[in-house]
């Protein structure tokens, strides 16, 4: 697999009294890594390999590899936000304020993928032409702009599942083998569902916005990668002249540093234990440890999204735009329906909208209900890839939710602290053990790990993980999760600054290495 490099440790009680400190920082393949594990001989490992994680797994048949990109944590986007949040609110440019969005959430997008650019600019143009023209006949132009979108996005998640991408000719056909070899745009998951809302949500109005405001609608950089996903109907009313005296700053600030907070110093070191639960590396795990790094996980991917989406509403705050909320404490829920109004608010709320509802939702018998709730969920997982990993999650999600709601009404009546306690353990237990065919799009893998989770370890010098760092780095997850909203609201005004003043310490001083957020690939 590698070739190891090892230093001698004083013996097996390095695993819980050592903390790394900076020293123990490496290069490792243009990335630094904290050293986290250490084998069973008490040598620390310090393996030349490039990490195997879930940024580099195969993913839709074909490598997905992280791009050179502006991300949110990169230096190139301090500058970038600040230059354009110093022009936008210029008074010699208020009128272009618009305008001036638009072209910087292009250069933001065309700083990774410019190549890609022709294709952000056919899906929005072609969004906008079939809104103007479902807006004369709605009935045929309206599937007709949905159907534009949709084959838009199965062409470029799904189109090795039909052809053979290792192939130095795909089909034969050069302009066609030039199309199959344009790499997976980033963020078209999300900017795909943002042009089907627009064309529901305002082919029901007799007037079409401008075409400025469809884009700028469309490829908002904040929201243009990973969302939230916003309804047309609920941002395009916002649209119009904003200005520096009604920015509120503070709000701001504090959404954008509790993102980058969960993103640099959660997400970013679980990352470096997680990247353990990849194949091969998995097969080299305790039994005990493949549990503890399934839980890790689902604390990672919350803190992932979580920041992203904090600091994609924060930065919206800034341009006088206001974001959907698209996490609501998710590990505190009951109940798999109560779990899905608080994990991505956003994709959630737009499938029931635009799918759940339109297919007769519950209004058509028993057995149309479950079978809707199986299409909604299982679409709703190869939403996120062509893989069966991501089928088997929605479609695991899906039997969930139809198993339990028949005996929802009944479980709700049992007023009882225990029971409860007892019903979010459970629900929390099955959502983190479906995160195994998440983190694992290729299904022999994801059924490799979950098998070794139930069965001894046969590896004699097993890597062992710092189980202290564990838990430090998931505490605020569960910090978040579980303190009394009361004690906070209470001490508020005396505690914020001592709290983001520490939150901001630790991400400076303690950020894990730098990693994609786990939502570009979709």
């Amino acid at each position: 697999m590698s070739q190891l490099g090892q230093k001698r440790k004083s013996g097996p009680a390095i695993l819980t009294s050592v903390l790394p400190s900076t020293a123990d920082i490496r290069q490792r393949g243009g990335h630094v890594r904290k050293v986290l594990c250490v084998d069973g001989s008490g040598l620390t490992q310090t393996a030349t390999f490039p990490r195997i994680s879930d940024q580099d797994v195969v993913l839709h048949s074909t490598k997905f590899t992280k791009r050179d990109g502006m991300t949110f944590t990169s230096w190139q986007f301090g500058i970038f936000a600040a230059v354009v949040f110093g022009l936008y609110y210029l008074p010699a440019l208020r009128a272009l304020q618009v305008q001036l969005l638009v072209v910087a959430s292009l250069f933001f997008y065309s700083y990774g993928q410019p190549e890609l650019l022709p294709l952000l600019a056919v899906a929005a143009f072609g969004t906008y032409l079939f809104l103007i023209l479902a807006l004369r006949n709605r009935s045929i132009w309206l599937p007709m702009g949905i159907a534009f979108n949709l084959v838009l996005l199965a062409f470029f998640k799904y189109k090795f599942l039909f052809v053979d991408a290792t192939s130095s000719a795909l089909v034969g056909e050069t302009p066609i083998d030039f199309l199959l070899r344009l790499p997976l745009p980033i963020g078209i998951s999300f900017f795909v569902f943002h042009n089907i809302s627009l064309l529901v949500d305002l082919t029901k109005q007799k007037d079409a916005p401008s075409l400025a405001s469809v884009f700028l609608y469309i490829i908002f950089f904040p929201q243009l990668v990973s969302g939230p996903i916003t309804r047309a109907g609920m941002f395009i009313p916002q649209i119009g002249p904003k200005f520096l005296a009604d920015v509120q700053y503070v709000d701001a600030a504090k959404w954008i540093l509790t993102g980058y907070f969960f993103k640099l110093y959660v997400a970013n070191n679980l990352n470096e234990m997680t990247s353990y639960m990849s194949f091969p590396l998995y097969e080299t795990l305790q039994t005990q440890d493949r549990w503890l790094l399934v839980f890790l996980y689902s604390y990672q991917i919350y803190a992932d999204f979580f920041g992203y989406s904090a600091i994609a509403i924060g930065l919206a705050v800034l341009f006088g735009y206001r974001l959907p909320i698209n996490f609501d404490l998710p590990y505190i829920s009951t109940s798999f329906s109560e779990l899905w109004t608080r994990w991505h608010i956003s994709l959630s709320s737009w499938l029931r909208s635009y799918l759940y509802i339109p297919l007769g939702g519950n209004q058509k018998g028993i057995t149309r209900t479950y079978l809707n709730l199986m299409i909604v969920m299982a679409l709703g997982g190869l939403w996120h890839g062509a893989g069966l990993s991501y089928l088997m999650w929605g479609m695991l999600h899906g039997l969930l939710l139809g198993i339990e709601r028949p005996l929802l009404g009944r479980l709700q009546s049992i007023d009882s602290t225990v029971f409860k306690t007892a019903q979010m353990c459970f629900v929390f237990l099955c959502v983190t053990m479906l995160w195994i065919f998440f983190k694992l799009p290729h299904f022999d893998h994801a059924i490799g790990y979950l098998t070794g989770m139930f069965v001894p370890s046969t590896n004699p010098n097993p890597p062992k993980l710092f189980y202290n760092l564990a838990l430090l780095y998931s505490m605020p997850v569960i910090i978040q999760h579980f303190a009394p909203r009361a004690l906070f609201e209470r001490r508020s005004r005396g505690v914020e600054p001592f709290l983001y003043g520490a939150m901001a310490a630790l991400m400076y001083l303690e950020a894990g290495p730098e990693t994609a957020f786990i939502y570009f690939q979709f």
